[in-house]
């Protein structure tokens, strides 16, 4: 068994144009003050990091790093998820993710994938030269549109729409396996990759690659009603990267899982700080240690209610909380008897 390492701390919903949230070093000291020992880093947002540059220059990708070991931090994972997306969009969601992408690919679909393939491949050579096991990523989507199944789908649609998005994946996936770095999936509505089902479709149509593996967030599993602690036990070898994110569903009788088009405020399932829904993380932890997680605990902070700067400062404590320090003894080893293989004979009356 291992020791889940943490407290550590997504920056993506934290960035901002105001100090401390500006730069990353600024961050870094705000999120060390309040007591985690690392963070995940988003890659799009040049405030806090540099992909371009990390995926040429090892000198940059030392910095980086440098700046946060100052504050007591490491880096637990670079984050893709935008450019993720970008790398399967059906043409009914071109414009809401076009702002995902720089000016000069906006309105051309193909340069846009040919740009987040630019873009998971200099992460793949960033995470490598930061020495880093783990990435996170959204795996975008041909076949969100068709989730529900009216109209009823043409034969053999969801096997061509996986193995397009499989073609699309390997060459980036091959560049990670080469770097020793997994590709953690979070599993979200949204993405082709959204539940068990659909992760073992899409390994599948890899040939069982080695570097996809799972982001393992508990909270998008409550909205769509799935049995989280099941989860773990069904995937525990591929889980490799963990979001302590909160959740609740509110069953009532005006509006279900998709939510009536409502706010997040108004709908069924939404997500919370934690310790405000209804997870339950002594069982999270308690499953993850027992299959020997190795990564981190990583607080993503989504809330409709709670300012995220409390959100961050009460996760810190949240997490330490329910890391726990495995033992290296059993509890009867008082009552121990020793290794004899006479005695075990005769109590088995040989």
């Amino acid at each position: 068994m291992n020791t889940i390492q943490g407290p550590a701390i997504f920056l993506a919903q934290f960035a901002g144009d105001d100090a401390p949230f500006n730069s990353f070093e600024a961050i870094c000291r705000w999120a060390a003050g309040l007591g985690y020992k690392g963070i995940q880093l988003p890659t799009w947002d040049k405030r806090l990091f540099d992909l371009d540059l990390a995926g040429e220059s090892q000198q940059y990708c030392d910095q980086i790093m440098g700046i946060a070991a100052d504050q007591g931090l490491v880096i637990t994972e670079l984050s893709t998820h935008l450019q993720g997306q970008l790398m399967a969009v059906h043409p009914a969601y071109d414009q809401m993710f076009d702002g995902f992408a720089p000016e000069a690919v906006r309105g051309n679909p193909q340069a846009r994938t040919q740009w987040a393939n630019g873009q998971l491949l200099a992460a793949a050579s960033a995470s490598a030269r930061m020495k880093l096991s783990t990435h996170a990523s959204f795996s975008g989507s041909l076949l969100w549109h068709t989730h529900y199944p009216w109209p009823q789908r043409p034969q053999g649609l969801v096997e061509q729409g996986f193995e397009e998005l499989a073609r699309r994946w390997l060459p980036v996936l091959d560049k990670f396996a080469e770097a020793g770095v997994d590709i953690c999936y979070e599993l979200h509505p949204g993405e082709d990759l959204h539940d068990g089902v659909t992760f073992e479709r899409f390994l599948e149509a890899t040939d069982q690659h080695p570097a996809v593996n799972i982001l393992y967030d508990p909270s998008h599993f409550v909205l769509q009603h799935l049995d989280y602690l099941a989860f773990i036990d069904i995937y525990h070898e591929r889980i490799k990267a963990f979001h302590v994110k909160d959740a609740e569903f509110n069953a009532n009788g005006r509006s279900g899982v998709y939510g009536g088009y409502q706010s997040w405020l108004d709908r069924p399932g939404r997500f919370r700080s934690l310790g405000d829904g209804q997870i339950d993380f002594g069982q999270i932890f308690s499953k993850l240690t027992q299959y020997g997680y190795q990564g981190w605990a990583v607080l993503e902070w989504e809330c409709c209610l709670k300012h995220p700067e409390d959100g961050a400062r009460e996760g810190a404590d949240f997490i330490r909380k329910h890391i726990i320090r495995t033992t290296d003894k059993a509890f009867d080893d008082f009552a121990a008897s020793g290794a004899d293989e006479q005695l075990n004979r005769k109590i088995l009356g040989l």
